[in-house]
Order: C-alpha cells, then structure tokens, then sequence
C-alpha cells in the first residue's frame, strides 16, 4: 500500500466485528451514507433497487466506516417524482418490498450498529392520496380541501421548481399550488389536522426503531400569508443579487413552529432520534435557525457544496458555516453531493466558475473526466476533514460521475419533462450503481434490466475494480473515514493557518490539512508526516495542484 494511503495506521480496514452504536450526540461528527432505494441494490431482477437488496449491502457500509444511513423515500407513490409524491407515509411501496421488509432492515442494521435515517416529505403529498382525492371530491371551501393550498382564482405568479407554473385548475374550476410536480399538491401547514396527522407519522416510524427523518424541502412548508408575486428565478437557494430578499414561499418563520413541535416529539424517544433539514436556506445565519437547541440536530450546508473550487471560496464558506452554527451550538453538516445534484466528480470537472447545471446531456459541454475525479477525491478529503458531520452520496466512494450521455428517451425526471428537456434533469446521477465489473447490470441486480441505462465506464469503477485495490478511490474513502474516527476530527475545531496564495490550511486537533488549489507545488510543513493523499504526492514531498494531504505535524 503506497504511503499515501496511509501506512502509518496499523488497524485493519476490514471491520471483523460488529459495532455497537455510539449513544452520545452521535449526530454531532456521525458520517452518513445516503442511499436512493431504487438505485443501490435490486434483489428480483426487475431492475429496481428495493429494501431487500439494500439488507444484502449493509456490510458494504459497514466495511467503508459510516455510522448511519439516510433512505430516501420507499412508501407507497405513484412514482411521478421517484417516490418523493407519497400516497401513504405509513407502509412501503410494492417495488420496494413490504412493510416487512423495512422490519428486517432495521434490525439488520441495528445488528451491525449503523443507524437508519428515513425521509419524511411534508410539504406535498401525492395527488394519489386520500386526502388529495378526497379534497376533489369535496369541492370549493369544503374542510377537504383546507388540507391543502386551493383558491378560486390563480392569485401569483409563482413557477414550479421542475418548470412551468406551480398552480394547477381542476375540473370545478379552482386552482391549487404545487411548488413541484402537478402530481404533488402542497399541504397547507396552518391547518391543525396536518399538524397532528405528520406527528402521528412521526410516531408510527419512531415505534419501528428509526433513528431519525431527513425533512424533503424543509423550508418550504409555510408560505407568505398574502403570496404575493415574485419575479426573482424560484431557486430556492438565493444568489448575492437577492442577499437579504426572501421568496414568499420559501423560509418563512413560522417553519420553526413546526420542528419545535416535531422535536418535542423526537425527545419523547430514547436513542437521540434526530431531525435533519433539506433546507436550501441562506445566508448561513439563515440556515443556523434550523439547527438551534430546541428545533433540528442537523441541517445540510448547500452552500458548501455550491462553492467554487478556489481557495477564497472555500476559506469564506466553510468559516462562514462554522461561525453561524456555533452561535447556536450545533455542528455544521457537510455534503458534496446527493439525489438531487450533479455528482462532484463531474460538477468539478467543469470549468471553475461554471453555475452548476441543472443535469448534463449528451449535447452539452462535457465535463473533464479526469480533472473532475481529481479534484472530487481531493474535495472529499478536505470535507471529511472537517469539525461537524458528513454526508456520503451512493456511488461517491467508487468515484462515479453523472452519466452526462444518457439518451433523452430514457430521463424521467418531471423536470426534464415539465422544461421541455431545456433542463435534463437528476437522472444522471441517479442511475443503478455498479458492484461487480462482469455481472448482468454489473452486480447491481440479478438480470440485466436497470430502471435508467448505465454508462459502459462504470464497468471500470465497480466495487470489486477498487477493493483492495491501493490508490482506488474506494479504499481512500475507507482510509479516510478510518482516519477520521481515529484523529477524532468530527469532533474536532478547526484553526486556519498560513499558507502560499493557491493554498487552503488548517490544523483539527493533531492533523494538518493542506488542499493545494493553485498553479505550482505547495510545501508541507518542516518535518510534517503525512497521513493520507487524495494522489501521490511530488517526489520532493511537495502537494501538487488539485490535492488534500492529512499530516501529522
């Protein structure tokens, strides 16, 4: 094993026994993998993931080092947005498995000590569920229809996150908002009874055994009383153009009555359940709401993951971060890439500066394979060595890209449809993972079908091309995250230190981290011992551009 891959460290990689999970404020410094259900492991062959062929993955996690798992949504749904248009928040969809099936994974994984984390969608149910059905039967000012945001007069402007308008008339003649997809009508949050049915929901999965929910659109459940007009672009996430401007639909404050609420909830709970924000939220400080003592544990940082690679944008974000959060006393949660986003291992492989797309197709500019691998690997060891908790993506730690050629005729993303395929969409990084190089839809089921094709690169990358391999991104993932508990750096601080102009350098505990994102070499410290690399280092010993070194100093 080369030296950068960590020699120092004597602790076998392969974990050979079970681990017991850790009790106190496990959420504080926790690495937590996501797993997108329909994309990680098919157990029948019908080339869709399910929950049984997620229990026959489980070592996989427990052999790279995380503490916990994120599910995104496996209930019962129409699948007009994979799964996040819920018709039942209390059972399983059937291409998934059986309520059942949810049983034995959460027991499996207790037996291995990594927690499950479920996704909890509030802000829309699916136009499929009762309430939804039952609110068009009903008609115009009916208590059914108060469910949810109906009026008898288109009263805004506003756009659909995936394009088009969010407002949608029925047959009688009244107009209801979707902030999404026409097939995932919004609730209207200041009715007592959807109050009190998602508190039951909360309950139904707390009794189960799940550790905790990963709120969908967290800062999208209250809207502005009056919805007024808004003629900025609907992402949620505001640019500095709109600093200080906030969109009547999204990040409003009566949010934070409700997870107060629901954390009152969690608390009834022994474990330390916790609550985790989807919550495309700025500034920092704006973000930092969610996560104070008595409301959220967690809340993705999306300003993070939309920072340039440059070393001003990275040195501000992440000590903007820190500082906004530890106003509250909560950890900041970084994250790289998800579901919903372009893969870093392609984001980064566009030039710098570049507004990340919406989704890659065959006809767009093509992200640098090679450049884009290079600098994820050393994006992800400068994240995972930083104070707070960390997310992990499906399929990041084999290195995958998007699949930026997948045919139009295969994307099924509403985004793609609803624009007119002017945005392609999250299919690129949502396509079945590869386990096994030579196996039917490379080991990710038993035949070859996949519910969106796979790109022939991934043959390449497939788990079993990388275990054991030295200098394979998979096993500097293991490295990394072992190091991690070890050096005890998500529970760490973070202190800057000086480095040449190019050069991003902090010290957490007894680590020093260098990521190098300039023109030329950049010297370690005098008598630094490095730890790890995300590529070898120069023969000098200096870190060469668009690299992270952990070194003992």
């Amino acid at each position: 094993m080369p030296e950068w891959i960590a020699p120092h460290e004597d602790a076998p990689l392969r974990s050979t026994s079970t681990r017991g999970p850790r009790t106190n404020d496990w959420w504080r410094d926790a690495v937590i993998y996501q797993i997108y259900p329909r994309s990680f492991a098919d157990s029948n062959g019908d080339g869709i993931g399910d929950l049984p062929g997620i229990t026959a993955r489980l070592d996989h996690l427990v052999d790279l080092g995380v503490d916990a798992v994120w599910l995104s949504p496996f209930y019962p749904s129409p699948q007009a947005d994979a799964g996040y248009d819920v018709s039942n928040y209390r059972d399983v969809d059937p291409i998934f498995g059986r309520l059942d099936d949810a049983d034995k994974l959460l027991a499996a994984a207790r037996e291995r000590g990594l927690r499950v984390i479920v996704d909890l969608v509030p802000n829309h149910t699916s136009s499929e569920h009762p309430w939804f059905k039952a609110a068009l039967a009903a008609g115009p000012g009916s208590p059914e229809r108060a469910r949810y945001v109906f009026r008898p007069h288109k009263p805004n402007n506003w756009q659909s996150t995936f394009g088009g308008p969010a407002w949608t008339q029925v047959p009688d003649g009244e107009w209801y908002l979707h902030l999404f997809d026409a097939g995932q009508p919004d609730l209207n949050w200041d009715h007592p009874e959807v109050r009190a049915e998602f508190r039951d929901v909360l309950r139904f999965w707390l009794d189960r055994g799940v550790d905790g929910f990963r709120v969908d659109v967290a800062h999208g459940l209250i809207k502005q009383a009056d919805l007024a007009d808004w003629h900025y672009p609907v992402e949620p996430l505001s640019g500095p153009a709109m600093e200080g401007i906030r969109p009547p639909m999204w990040d409003q404050d009566g949010v934070h009555d409700v997870y107060r609420d629901w954390r009152r909830v969690l608390d009834e709970y022994p474990g330390e359940r916790i609550l985790v924000a989807e919550a495309w939220v700025s500034p920092s400080e704006r973000l930092a709401a969610y996560v104070r003592p008595d409301e959220m544990h967690q809340a993705f940082n999306f300003e993070y993951l939309e920072a340039a690679w440059t070393a001003a944008a990275q040195f501000e974000v992440i000590s903007r971060s820190l500082e906004a959060n530890g106003t509250v006393g909560a950890p900041t949660t970084w994250v790289l890439s998800n579901h919903d986003v372009l893969r870093h291992a392609s984001r980064l492989g566009l030039p710098i500066g570049t507004m990340r797309p919406r989704g890659i197709g065959a006809g767009d500019p093509q992200p640098d394979p090679v450049l884009g691998l290079r600098r994820a690997r050393a994006a992800t060891l400068l994240m995972l060595a930083l104070p707070g908790s960390a997310y992990l993506y499906q399929g990041e730690e084999l290195g995958l890209p998007d699949h930026t050629t997948m045919p139009d005729e295969a994307r099924q993303d509403p985004m793609f449809r609803r624009t007119h395929g002017e945005q392609k969409g999250r299919d690129g990084c949502r396509v079945p993972i590869p386990w096994e190089s030579h196996a039917p839809s490379y080991g990710f089921g038993p035949s070859e079908r996949t519910w969106l094709p796979q790109p022939p690169v991934w043959a390449d990358l497939a788990l079993d091309k990388q275990r054991g391999v030295p200098g394979s991104t998979y096993e500097l993932y293991r490295a990394a995250l072992r190091l991690r508990a070890q050096h005890g750096l998500g529970g760490g601080s973070l202190s800057w230190t000086e480095g040449p102009d190019g050069v991003l350098a902090l010290q957490n505990g007894d680590v020093y981290v260098l990521t190098n994102f300039g023109g030329t070499p950049a010297p370690l410290p005098t008598g630094a011992r490095p730890l790890i690399s995300s590529e070898p280092l120069a023969a000098d010993g200096t870190v060469p551009t668009d690299v992270t070194v952990w070194a003992a100093v």
